[in-house]
């Protein structure tokens, strides 16, 4: 329930050349503890772990063996600072050619995406009120901010579940993060593994991590000014001026837990999950300051990260892309160096292509056209921007073996790259991927093209 990893993997089924947003029409995800070892991540009981989820991928009714189209995992919290957390990355990723991997570097991508996939629907029925998600995991609490579906603001705190591990049914310790280790000794409790945590000193514990989130919350620069407190701060949340009264929704594993007991008016057993995070829950289920804030309606709070980064950071892009090369695909971890639109000046468009030009992997430019109407575009406007483009890089110093990636969110992918590149003349590696919605991100991955299909999927969200 409460993962320091978390993955999700999308299927195709038969699907026409053109496919709409999001990247399949079958979703799964399943959830257990993140196994960990004396050194970090236990890495064969993650193995274990993966090839018995994309078993039950390929073998769900409906589907055909290994048509695994692509998918996401997020490395988060506790985990991601574990020192073998990038064979976690590499066994993904050899396991789903295409895949989406994040990690904890990244902590306000992982609260876009569980706001969009929580409290994103909620915010856009209510588009005058600010809405916050709280998406309380094993090792932390990401938030943010955002109207009319709009994420405004992100931050990140080491608040979590996990953080004190116990035996279950009771508060003997097993473990403590560096975390947890500080937050005992600021609070005078000097108890370690093998010894028991009273009652008392547990709900020591529980109040200051929620006064951490309600201080956070409230932009409270101050406290964050106690060694301890700016210790526990992943991203700092500086809350919108005209925040006013924001409606409150919860997610991760801890989040969901509060929302069964409110359901069902009863609490759960002592420390059933060998951590705080019933404990925790309880406290919040029980705060009126809470409750009376909390939106009733929680559509995937538990696994808001995972239906996140599955319907909200992938996109496709389909049968009019200019890619004269597919070879040049997949690209991981190409940097959005710049945007490109019909007020653009020739300066502009040179100091977007010079950025290109000097990473070594190449890079990203969107480019915006401009809707004449819903869903027209003037062509002249297609023909302007790509002569433009093309007659800049001919006087820019632009490597050959640099791609070039242009995002456009018109259908209109195989006329802008004859533009561009003069109609295959130009020296360049040139991909355009149209009917792709960009988002306000710093990197994009490009996976393979399937069928006419390409996903591409959106991290390091600004």
């Amino acid at each position: 329930m409460r993962c320091g990893n978390r993955s999700s993997l999308a299927k195709r089924r038969d699907r026409p050349t053109r496919a709409v947003r999001g990247p399949g029409d079958l979703s799964f995800a399943r959830r257990a503890h993140t196994p960990f070892e004396d050194h970090g991540l236990d890495e064969r009981r993650l193995v274990e772990h993966l090839d018995a989820w994309l078993d039950a991928v390929r073998n769900a009714p409906g589907t055909h063996g290994e048509e695994i189209f692509g998918g996401g995992a997020l490395v988060t919290g506790l985990a991601a600072q574990q020192p073998n957390s990038p064979a976690l990355i590499e066994l993904i990723r050899a396991r789903v050619k295409d895949v989406l991997v994040a990690s904890a570097g990244d902590p306000s991508l992982e609260a876009w995406l569980a706001f969009q996939a929580n409290a994103g629907s909620l915010s856009r029925s209510q588009p005058d009120r600010w809405f916050i998600n709280l998406d309380i995991g094993g090792g932390t609490t990401n938030i943010a901010a955002g109207k009319s579906g709009e994420v405004a603001r992100t931050g990140a705190l080491f608040v979590g579940a996990r953080h004190i591990e116990v035996v279950p049914g009771t508060f003997q310790i097993v473990k403590l993060s560096p975390y947890a280790r500080a937050l005992l000794d600021h609070l005078g409790i000097g108890s370690h593994p093998g010894e028991c945590l009273a009652p008392l000193q547990v709900a020591t514990i529980l109040d200051w991590q929620l006064d951490l989130i309600e201080r956070a919350l409230a932009g409270d620069r101050a406290a964050f000014q106690d060694p301890v407190a700016r210790l526990h701060e992943q991203v700092a949340f500086l809350p919108p001026r005209d925040f006013g009264e924001p409606i409150y929704c919860l997610s991760g594993g801890v989040g969901e837990l509060v929302y069964e007991i409110l359901k069902s008016n009863q609490l759960p057993p002592t420390t059933q999950f060998g951590d705080l995070g019933t404990e925790l829950a309880r406290r919040v289920a029980g705060d009126a300051r809470w409750t009376s804030r909390l939106a009733q309606s929680r559509p995937h709070a538990g696994r808001a990260t995972v239906y996140g980064l599955l319907l909200y950071a992938t996109q496709v892009s389909g049968s009019t892309v200019y890619l004269p090369d597919p070879r040049l695909l997949p690209l991981r971890d190409v940097p959005i160096l710049g945007r490109v639109s019909l007020d653009s000046t020739a300066e502009q468009i040179r100091d977007v292509l010079k950025l290109v030009g000097r990473s070594p992997i190449g890079g990203c430019v969107l480019v915006e056209l401009g809707l004449v109407g819903l869903g027209q575009v003037d062509g002249s406007a297609v023909k302007s921007v790509g002569e433009r483009i093309a007659s800049v890089l001919s006087t820019v110093n632009t490597p050959a073996e640099c791609p070039l990636v242009l995002l456009v969110r018109e259908n209109v992918g195989k006329a802008l790259g004859g533009y561009v590149s003069q109609w295959g003349a130009a020296p360049i590696k040139l991909i355009v991927l149209d009917e792709i919605a960009p988002l306000d991100a710093r990197f994009v991955q490009v996976g393979s093209l399937r069928d006419q299909v390409v996903p591409i999927s959106f991290y390091g969200m600004n």
